[in-house]
Formats: C-alpha cells, sequence, structure tokens
C-alpha cells in the first residue's frame, strides 16, 4: 500500500467516527475526546514496543508487556519512567482496557483512573511538566456525553473502540507517521468547521511546510526551534518532517497562553513520537511572561501569533525597558500587537538563525508606532523578505496574510518582496498552497532576485524614502492583464456592425410595411 492510499484509508476511518458519533457533542468538543483516546491508545503501544523490543533484546523474544501482571510490572517502573517519562500498568493499557469496556459498567471511572494513573507516574520526575494536566480536556462525567452515567459509558465505548479500530498497530513499521497524521487531520477537519474557535490556533500543513522550509533554508540541522505562540504545535512539528528530528539536536519550544490549547500541543509532541527531553511547550501569555529565557537564543523561529489583539504596551511602564521591545524605542500600540511579538522573536533569535513570522497585512503600511518599529527593523537589516500570501488560506478568518523573515546576519542592504497572492488552488471552501506553489515561492527566496510581477529586491535606502511602508504591493508591479485593443481596427468593425443594423432595420421595415398593406 503506497503513502497516499494508506493516509486515504487512514483519513475514511476518521470521517467516519466522526459521522458515526455526530449529534451528542459538539464538533469542537468532541475533538478533545478522540484526540485524548488516540493519545492513550498511542502511549500505550509506545511504551508497550518499548519494553518488548528492551525485554527481546535480552533473550526472551516471546515477552509481552501486555500479557504480564501488575505486580510484575511493578518491577520496571522507575527506569521505564527515567526513559519514558511515564509509566502503564498492563491492566491500564488501551489494549486491555478496551477488552473489557463493553462489559465494564464504570467505564467512566475506569478511564478516570487510568489517566490519573498515567499522570501520577511523571510526578517528581523531570516529566512532570510536560505530563500533567493532559487528559484534563477529557471529561468522562461530562453531560455533553449522555444524561446518565449509562449513557456517558456508551459514548466513551464507541470513542474507545472506534480509536481502536483504526488501523494505527506498528505504528513504527507504518510507511506514514500514523499517529501524527491522525491528529493533523482531526485538527483540520474540525478547525474547518469551528470557525475562530479552532482556526484561530491551527495553521494548515502547506503553509506550515512553507514556513519551516524557510526557516531552514540552506542548513540540514538546527540547534533547536521555538514558537511563542505555538497553538497545537504544528508549525513547530513541521521541522521533525522537513529536516528528520534527530536534525533538530536540543528539540522544540514553544508558548501558549490558552490551556486547552497547550495541553494539545503537548500531546501532539508525543502523537509525533517526540519523546519528553526534547520538547519544553509552556503555558502562559508570551509578550508579558515569556517562559524561555534560559533557553533563548533561538536557530529557528516559526510562528502565526494572534492578528491585531489586545497587549499591555505603554500602560505596563514595566515593558519599555523590557531588553526585548526596549531597542526599538516604542512600543506596539496597545490595541495591536502584532510587531509585539515580532520584536520578541526578533530579540530570542540567534545570529545565524531566520524567523518566519505570518502577520496580519496592516503591519505593512500603518503609521504611528508600527512605523517607528518598522524603521527600525529596516535602518537595522532585520528584515530579509517579505511575502504576500493570497487570501482565505487560513481558519477562521479569509484575510490575506503575509510572511515576514527577519535575520540578524544578512549579506546584503536589502529587502525581497514576493508577490504570492496568486499562489493558490481552490480545495473545498478554503484556499491553498500546492507543492508547486510553495516550491515557486522558495524558489524565488532561494533566487534573492528580481522576476517581472513576482519578486523585487529593494534596497533599504528605497525602503526609507517610501516612509518604511513594506506592502508587497508598493513594490511588485502586478501584471497587467487587460487586452490591449486597436483603436482603429475596433473603429472599422464598429461601422461595420452600424452599417449591417441599418440594413436589417430596413428589411424590417419592409417586412412591416407589406404586412400592413395585406391587411388592408
Amino acid at each position: 500500500m503506497t503513502k497516499e492510499q494508506e493516509r486515504d484509508e487512514l483519513h475514511r476511518a476518521i470521517w467516519q467516527i466522526a459521522n458515526d458519533l455526530r449529534g451528542s457533542i459538539d464538533g469542537w468538543d468532541f475533538k478533545s475526546y478522540v484526540l485524548g483516546m488516540l493519545f492513550y491508545r498511542f502511549i500505550s503501544e509506545n511504551l508497550t514496543s518499548f519494553i518488548n523490543k528492551e525485554e527481546q533484546r535480552t533473550g526472551n523474544k516471546s515477552f509481552n508487556y501486555a500479557d504480564i501482571s501488575d505486580k510484575s510490572a511493578e518491577l520496571g517502573r522507575v527506569d521505564t519512567v527515567k526513559e519514558k517519562g511515564f509509566y502503564i500498568l498492563p491492566s491500564e493499557l488501551f489494549e486491555n482496557v478496551l477488552k473489557n469496556a463493553k462489559n465494564d459498567t464504570n467505564l467512566n471511572e475506569t478511564l478516570s483512573g487510568v489517566f490519573n494513573s498515567i499522570e501520577n507516574s511523571a510526578k517528581g520526575t523531570d516529566s512532570e511538566d510536560d505530563l500533567k494536566g493532559l487528559f484534563d480536556d477529557i471529561d468522562v462525567n461530562s453531560n455533553k456525553l449522555g444524561p446518565t452515567v449509562g449513557k456517558r459509558n456508551e459514548k466513551l465505548f464507541k470513542i474507545l473502540k472506534a480509536t481502536g479500530d483504526l488501523k494505527l498497530s506498528d505504528y513504527q513499521d507504518n510507511n506514514i507517521d500514523t499517529f501524527g497524521d491522525a491528529y493533523e487531520f482531526l485538527m483540520t477537519m474540525y478547525a474547518s468547521n469551528a470557525g475562530k474557535s479552532g482556526g484561530e490556533f491551527f495553521t494548515p500543513q502547506e503553509v506550515s511546510e512553507l514556513l519551516a522550509g524557510i526557516a531552514v533554508f540552506g542548513k540540514k540541522q538546527v540547534n533547536k526551534v521555538y514558537d511563542p505562540a505555538c497553538g497545537s504545535g504544528s508549525l513547530l512539528l513541521k521541522f521533525a518532517k522537513v529536516l528528520g528530528k534527530e536534525n533538530v539536536r536540543q528539540g522544540f519550544f514553544g508558548q501558549e497562553i490558552n490551556l486547552t490549547t497547550y495541553n494539545l500541543c503537548r500531546i501532539n509532541m508525543f502523537l509525533h513520537d517526540i519523546n519528553y527531553e526534547k520538547f519544553d511547550i509552556a503555558h502562559g501569555d508570551t509578550l508579558i511572561d515569556p517562559q524561555h529565557w534560559d533557553d533563548e537564543p533561538f536557530d529557528a523561529i516559526v510562528s502565526n501569533p494572534p492578528y491585531s489583539i489586545r497587549w499591555e504596551g505603554d500602560s505596563n511602564p514595566l515593558l519599555i525597558n523590557d531588553p526585548r521591545f526596549s531597542p526599538a524605542g516604542v512600543l506596539a500600540p496597545k490595541s495591536k500587537a502584532d510587531l509585539a511579538f515580532t520584536m520578541h522573536m526578533l530579540s530570542w533569535l540567534s545570529t545565524s538563525g531566520t524567523a518566519a513570522i505570518v502577520e496580519f497585512p496592516g503591519v505593512l503600511y500603518r503609521g504611528g508606532a508600527e512605523q517607528k518599529i518598522r524603521k527600525y527593523l529596516v535602518d537595522n537589516n532585520y528584515i530579509d523578505t517579505v511575502i504576500q500570501l493570497p487570501p482565505d488560506l487560513f481558519f477562521g478568518t479569509t484575510i490575506a496574510t503575509c510572511i515576514i523573515v527577519l535575520k540578524k546576519s544578512k549579506k546584503d542592504n536589502a529587502v525581497l518582496f514576493i508577490d504570492a497572492s496568486a499562489e493558490f488552488v481552490r480545495g473545498g471552501n478554503k484556499n491553498k498552497l500546492t507543492e508547486e506553489n510553495r516550491e515557486k515561492i522558495l524558489g524565488a527566496y532561494r533566487e534573492r532576485k528580481d522576476d517581472d510581477h513576482f519578486a523585487r529586491f529593494v534596497l533599504n535606502s528605497k525602503i526609507a524614502e517610501n516612509d518604511y511602508n513594506i506592502a508587497v504591493s508598493s513594490y511588485v508591479e502586478q501584471e497587467n492583464t487587460t487586452e490591449v485593443v486597436d483603436i482603429k481596427k475596433l473603429n472599422v468593425q464598429i461601422t461595420e456592425i452600424v452599417i449591417k443594423q441599418n440594413k436589417l432595420r430596413e428589411a424590417i421595415d419592409e417586412i412591416v410595411a407589406d404586412l400592413e398593406g395585406g391587411k388592408k
């Protein structure tokens, strides 16, 4: 079976789960249950595979962790938690809970106990923060599942069985990253139907790939990758696919203010088989309370921060002296935090690193404090490239966003402007970047030279003369698709048409006269 066939089969199965269980649970809430069960299954199989391989390496070829007693399993708890970051007793494994689930009248309590046990297995260890609260959004006693315990257990069994029926076994031998791909498909499916509530923290995969491709251009490995508004982690994890997770040497770092999304991001890391010591996802407000001071700088930064949200700005007297914002001499407006995120990322970018940031288009040309921040960025030669994206790419908004690429060590004193507004195909109810679209954009980014109606290389001095306006449309002239008209030829055609019209009128008049004469 090819990768595409395997992926299509997986997506069909997930879609069927959604159809079968639709109705009693709102789509976006239901997502948490399916993702939670998917995560539970993954870590169960991941742990079982790890322990089985260790035992089989010592010669015990018939060993299967799922078949041994909990008492025997306790002997390996300490060493396994050090390696994997968590522990699950055999009786608590997904496959064993599923075997008994149909006849378990206390299934909700069983699952609640298992989830608590998994989280508690990390208490007092280095992985405690990475496991804490991961199952919080799977409320097994929620009325959303049903009005009675029996109804709730019935729904929980359906979700458990449907997740177990997904063909995800032997994930390490599969042609695709099945658990990770299932997560991405679920997020895309629900985000496309959830409006802003889902779309605000999920970046479409093809946009993630473009950003990762920009950030790692010319590199085969990076030190650390970072996203200060990481959402569900889709941007960060594209580096694992673009470079290979072993080539992100010190791991994946991010911060997210939304608690539910913060949990989803950590689940996503595990589902992509990123072990706990290779990621550090923090919860909180990046602009006011950043959590990775000890980890910066970062070689690669990618982000799709929230557009034009409010922040404390100059109402907080401490921020103007914050080393992330003070170099510009001014703070981003309180009603528009876009460039506050930009300044934060620039501050934490390594000397040889690249930051690729999705921005609201207004930041490119608005005046006031934002113009002063752009002046700082241009005069200090930090802006490498500005890319105008097509409209309607993102969930929850139809606006045409842009990408600003930042670097601290440029070889030229100029900015490359790329107009990719026409680089898309319509897919379903959204526009999408195809592989061909992405390659054309990346090709222009690599070449860094003029390309009529698509790319233009502009000196920083010219941008300064244009009041530090960095809107792509100010520098890349769109192709004139208006048909050139030969006026003389057109006049001849019009004359011929008028002559034909006159002849037709004369003929019609004669027919009418004959008809009127016949009536007399």
